[in-house]
């Protein structure tokens, strides 16, 4: 820690200036209770038109209220920027020598005046981008150590001082270096140059980050909508924000990251609940998978859909009062021809078409004398002669039936699908055993996105204003459609990494995934510096790149703290429930992480051996230390330490050995602190 010269912008305070920081955060929370309090204390019973109005600015408020909450383990802000001068004029707040500390949220006091600058607002921009070669105009960044909610240290940079010498920020290195017991926690403290000009991206666009283990990019992500939701509050309000992860595990542990930062609004899903239209209860080989996961299953299904359309064969008949109007078979054909040739969604030309037959009625109507008007226009839609005649035409699709007779029926799949797909791959995605009905059907998690596609094709999907896709190398290209139809006027913030990519389907090329969702223009970009895994674990597992993606960068890890890192055979299971022993004698979290089919025998072991421990995604609601990982779901997820089991029974675990090896690539990764690597079979060749 630097040791404070006399302020440039003032004259020294007279406490020393630790206690002169103390005592700006206990003014600071004493302001934050203030704004609480106020809006506490709001009394809306007599500005309300109704109740509907009453219980929505309820629900306003009591969000506020929760938004303005002080976490006493959260430090209220965690640095301070001096400006030489004033901002520029967009900035009018910032007067010459203003000085502005930078925490989670804005908080002013009672005159109006900012104690706390949210990170996400221009001023703040500089505590993240200020360097030696590029100043910003800041001649002293300072940044706060904390000791659960007591502020313990500080560090200063003198940015615009020639004599001093750039260096790395101790207290940069121990707050990414901190032990992390319980779920995902935010990065504003320490969000790094490259990863704030991705946080600041603007809502217009589209944003793909290619990530290595560690490089925090799902950190990015989230911290992006946070951004987004702060400088376009009023417009995605109105839209919505979505974050969908792979797994319900992966969800819960993120789940605080947003509302630490005071957005509260933010829906979490998977891709699995975007597209519940039907129970899945029964699960597809791999080859089946990978067929029905191919974005040529879109034009199949848009086939079988319009295939219901049908040309007319005789007139239409709308018989008004003592009058008949006769609409010929070829006038009405032409009508449907040409909502055909509009490509719009099936059901709304479905809905436009008694319509339109009604205004050649209407026609009619004015060339013998009448003068029809709008109401005599849709009582002729809602003739019975005319829904007959759109019933025949153009009937309703279901699409859950219509993806049942394709799946059921080789004929109809065979002539909606050829010259499409192949003779063998119908024959990969027909069901041995058709069912008779709905509700007897054993849909797959492939079967839901198809029903999505079809509804999508009959109607459309309603767009949100922002959707962060992380985990995204694991999508199919069905999969990228149907979240994509959720930002089709909207933008995407997609995180991944290809050598992460653990299902048969897995993404290729970003670029591949971005035309896939809709996003061909999307902006893509890499983070290869590494903050959360050691030196010693990313250069071991960082072997299996060659091997599993070849044209990835490394990461390289900025940690001074390389780790621990050791390689240890084991006779038995005992020994491996030694090894988690060992490492909760350490502060943190520890993550035994092991192939799904070794799980029971490791947990017959640990309960033996009289150790507790939890299933991923419960952390957030224990204090147990330690969880018992199956590899299939280690993805995302991040412990202090990891005891990993049997390298080659992971591999093995998989279809193939590539993707057992990226398997193993992700487990090997889990570790911030120090991994063991327990094993009693030969290791995988690629480990060398």
């Amino acid at each position: 820690m630097s040791t404070p010269v006399d302020d440039p912008l003032g004259p020294l305070d007279p406490l020393d200036p630790l206690s002169r920081e103390r005592t700006h955060l206990a003014g600071s929370r004493a302001a934050l209770r203030a704004m609480r309090e106020d809006v506490e204390s709001l009394d809306i019973s007599d500005v309300t038109a109704n109740w509907v109005n009453a219980e929505v600015l309820a629900h306003q408020i009591d969000l506020r209220i929760k938004a303005l909450a002080d976490l006493s383990d959260t430090p209220l802000f965690f640095g301070r920027l001096d400006y030489l001068h004033a901002p520029g004029m967009e900035q009018a707040e910032g007067a010459e020598g203003e000085r502005f500390y930078i925490g989670r949220r804005h908080v002013h006091d009672a005159d109006g005046d900012p104690m706390v600058i949210d990170w996400r607002a221009p001023v703040s921009q500089p505590f993240y981008r200020a360097s030696k070669k590029d100043p910003l105009d800041i001649a002293l960044r300072r940044r706060f150590g904390y000791t659960g909610g007591d502020l313990t240290a500080y560090e200063d940079e003198h940015l615009s001082d020639p004599a001093e010498a750039a260096r790395t920020s101790k207290l940069l290195q121990q707050e990414i270096e901190r032990p992390r017991v319980g779920p995902m926690r935010d990065i504003v403290a320490t969000i790094q140059p490259e990863q704030d000009e991705i946080v600041r991206s603007g809502l217009g666009g589209t944003v793909c980050v290619q990530g290595g283990p560690g490089t925090g990019k799902t950190a990015v992500g989230l911290h992006r909508v946070a951004y987004l939701l702060y400088a376009h509050r009023e417009r995605l309000a109105r839209t919505g924000t979505l974050v969908i992860g792979p797994n319900k595990s992966f969800l819960h542990y993120i789940e605080q990251v947003l509302p630490a930062l005071g957005e509260l609004t933010v829906r979490q899903a998977t891709v699995d609940d975007l597209v519940a239209h039907v129970e899945v209860r029964g699960t597809d080989e791999a080859a089946t998978a990978v067929v029905k996961g191919d974005a040529r299953m879109a034009e199949v299904l848009r086939r079988a859909i319009y295939s219901h359309v049908t040309m007319p064969t005789e007139a239409v008949v709308v018989v008004r009062g003592s009058r008949r109007w006769r609409v010929p078979a070829y006038e009405v054909e032409e009508i449907v021809r040409e909502l055909l040739a509009r490509d719009i969604r099936y059901g709304a030309a479905r809905e436009a078409l008694p319509q339109r037959i009604a205004h050649a009625v209407l026609v009619q109507m004015e060339r013998s004398g009448e003068a029809p008007d709008d109401r005599v226009q849709d009582a002729v839609a809602r003739n019975s002669a005319v829904k007959a005649a759109v019933k025949e035409l153009w009937p309703p699709v279901d699409p859950a039936k219509l993806v049942l007779r394709l799946l059921s029926d080789a004929d109809f799949l065979a002539e909606h699908a050829d010259g499409i797909l192949s003779e063998d791959e119908r024959k990969t995605i027909l069901w041995a055993k058709p069912a008779r009905s709905l509700k007897s059907a054993k849909w797959s998690a492939s079967d839901a996105v198809l029903i999505d596609e079809a509804a999508d094709i009959v109607a459309r999907t309603p767009s949100l204003g922002h959707v962060v896709l992380d985990e995204a190398q694991d999508l199919s290209p069905m999969q990228y459609r149907a979240v994509g139809r959720r930002c089709t006027t909207g933008s995407a913030t997609v995180l991944g990494d290809l050598a992460q990519g653990t299902t048969p389907w897995a993404t290729r090329s970003w670029d591949e995934a971005l035309a896939h969702l809709g996003k061909s223009d999307g902006l893509i970009e890499e983070l290869t510096a590494g903050f959360r895994v050691p030196t010693d674990v990313i250069t071991y597992a960082s072997r299996l790149l060659p091997h599993i993606a070849p044209g990835l960068t490394p990461v390289a890890s900025i940690r001074e703290n390389p780790g621990f890192f050791e390689v240890r055979t084991a006779a038995d299971t005992a020994e491996v429930v030694a090894a988690c022993g060992e490492l909760l004698a350490n502060e943190g979290s520890v993550g035994l992480i092991a192939a799904d089919a070794r799980i029971p025998a490791l947990s017959e072991a640990l309960t033996a051996a009289g150790i507790t421990y939890l299933a991923p995604g419960e952390e957030t609601t224990h204090e147990t230390r330690l969880t018992l990982v199956p590899a299939s779901l280690a993805k995302g997820l991040e412990y202090d330490y990891v005891v990993l089991d049997e390298p080659q029974a992971v591999v093995d675990g998989e279809p193939d050995e590539r993707t057992g090896l990226r398997r193993l690539y992700v487990a090997l990764t889990r570790a911030v602190s120090g991994l063991i690597v327990v094993h009693a079979a030969p290791l995988p060749a690629q480990l060398g």
